[in-house]
């Protein structure tokens, strides 16, 4: 084994080893119980279509996936259909995961211990076991499977005319990744010199116009959403690349369209999924963005880019303030979002009686949203799609409000949790790239100031630490320059001092101007 390969599964393997620490100390279950093993073995293949003889046969549509290039969980597939007068019809198939995880099974107690599936840059740690999450309960490709189908009819403005939601049986005849499709979706768009499309997308008769079609429906979709105050903010999620045994750089993940056919997708189906429940009488858990707390200091950051906000929240204007700050700097736009997120606060499950007052999501500028279409990753979902089955049957409902308003809780707190596991090994996969760098500087924005310290994420780099020195008249968007003081790649510390402010530069340099 060369020295390369040897370093490289020894990095792998610090961060893996920091990645199951940090699950235990917060609690998560780096490993599923005996008895979900046990309950595991018993399960010896997907639930067949005769088992819900209620569905409808949906396999022969032009299904397909999108997700990642290394997705083997596949939660959802699409579909579209045109109609006459510029409408078109989106199907979107959600994984029936509950037709094997039972309610109160092993399976489902360990599901509803973590609620969501871990993604670290040492180790992924699943939700449900890989034997359902990447084989049976996922939509494989080629395969036969049971599913829950929201069902929508979109105007030719974007707008939801009608929906549906039912059981039916799909087949996947096309597993695509976002990135390889994305160049050919919008070469398309572009009308540029054309590019050869997914291989695999090709080899289906009629999918490429299919795809085509849902690309269109999606802007559509994403241009009324913005239109009504939907934001346009961007993240930066980053992962490790090794090279000769070291992490040499943080590969940043990046918006395109074949992500955004499903990010609108998601939306839509996620609204009707809540108003079906709703108009049946049934009780939701609601994903919900309250007004933001800190929309003073979202004003300030906007009048310091020469933009007024009004004084009392508001999601349109704020969407017209992130258009311009994303047209007048590409390359900078993802650390405002940052920014803005932070200021925004953080989503939240709640538990919803029918007739409720809806709280809605601010960022998405919806009041009726939820999550339903990801069961196979996050326990939300899992529960949206139970209670949808019970709608669709007309049984009991399967949990009692008191219930939700607990699971809610649970998802709400957990989701924090992961957040930080996420975080502190992605942190300590940083801290392996920068263990190098000591004493060099850096040009960063402030993302947090607080009773609890002050942090900034450099520019150039997607690395976030904290500011150890200088952090006297800081505020959240502030840009300063740092110099790296520190690190420690077991705890996922960043330590940076601060040197100077682009506004302290700019005065240096007026100053100097004027005495020359």
């Amino acid at each position: 084994m060369n020295s390369g390969i040897k370093q490289e599964i020894e990095n792998r393997s610090i961060l893996q080893d920091i990645a199951r620490r940090a699950m235990l100390q917060r609690g998560l279950l780096a490993e599923f119980s005996r008895q979900a093993e046990a309950e595991l073995e018993m399960i010896g293949e997907p639930a067949p279509i005769e088992s819900s003889p209620q569905a409808r046969d949906c396999r022969g549509l032009l299904w397909c996936s999108i997700d990642n290039d290394d997705s083997e969980d596949l939660d959802q597939l699409t579909v579209a259909e045109e109609l006459p007068d510029g409408r078109v019809r989106i199907r979107v198939a959600v994984a029936d995961v509950d037709a094997l995880v039972k309610k109160d099974s092993a399976i489902d107690r360990d599901a509803q211990h973590n609620t969501t599936s871990v993604y670290t840059a040492g180790q992924i740690f699943p939700m449900l076991p890989l034997k359902l999450s990447t084989n049976f309960t996922s939509l494989n490709y080629n395969q036969d499977r049971l599913a829950i189908v929201v069902d929508m009819v979109v105007g030719p403005d974007g707008a939801i005319l009608e929906s549906d939601v039912y059981r039916a049986a799909v087949h996947n005849h096309a597993k695509l990744a976002y990135n390889s499709l994305a160049v050919w979706l919008e070469a398309m768009a572009e009308e540029t010199e054309i590019g050869n499309p997914p291989a695999a997308a090709a080899a289906v008769p009629g999918l490429l116009d299919n795809l085509l079609l849902q690309d269109r429906v999606a802007q559509k979709l994403k241009d009324l959403r913005h239109a009504q105050g939907a934001l346009s903010l961007e993240t930066i999620e980053a992962r490790p690349v090794f090279e000769d045994g070291r992490i040499q750089n943080l590969e940043v993940e990046e918006k395109n369209r074949a992500k955004e056919i499903i990010e609108d997708f998601m939306i839509a189906a996620n609204g009707v999924t809540v108003r079906y429940l709703a108009e049946r009488g049934l009780p939701s858990i609601r994903r919900v963005v309250r007004i933001p707390k800190r929309w003073d200091r979202i004003v300030q950051i906007a009048a310091e880019h020469a933009f007024k906000l009004p004084n009392n929240p508001d999601s349109r204007k704020l969407e017209m303030f992130l258009t311009m700050m994303k047209k007048a700097d590409t390359l900078r736009f993802p650390d405002l979002s940052l920014v803005i997120i932070k200021l925004l606060g953080n989503g939240e499950y709640v538990a919803e009686r029918p007739g409720d007052e809806a709280t809605g999501h601010f960022g998405l500028a919806v009041m009726d949203y939820t999550h339903s279409t990801a069961p196979n990753r996050r326990y939300a979902d899992l529960i949206t799609g139970r209670l949808l089955k019970a709608a669709m049957e007309g049984r009991p409902v399967p949990y009692s409000l008191e219930e939700l308003e607990a699971l809610a809780y649970n998802c709400t707190r957990k989701e924090d949790m992961v957040v930080k596991v996420e975080r502190q090994v992605g942190k300590s996969a940083a801290a392996l790239l920068l263990r190098e760098r000591i004493a060099e500087q850096f040009e960063s924005v402030v993302t947090g100031a607080g009773e609890k310290g002050t942090w900034v994420r450099l520019l150039d780099l997607p690395v976030e630490g904290m500011l150890k020195k200088g952090t006297k008249g800081l505020d959240v968007g502030d840009q300063i320059r740092v110099e790296l003081l520190s690190v420690d790649v077991e705890q996922g510390f960043i330590d940076f001092k601060r040197v100077a402010s682009i506004k302290d530069e700019n005065n240096k340099d007026e100053k100097a101007e004027r005495g020359a």
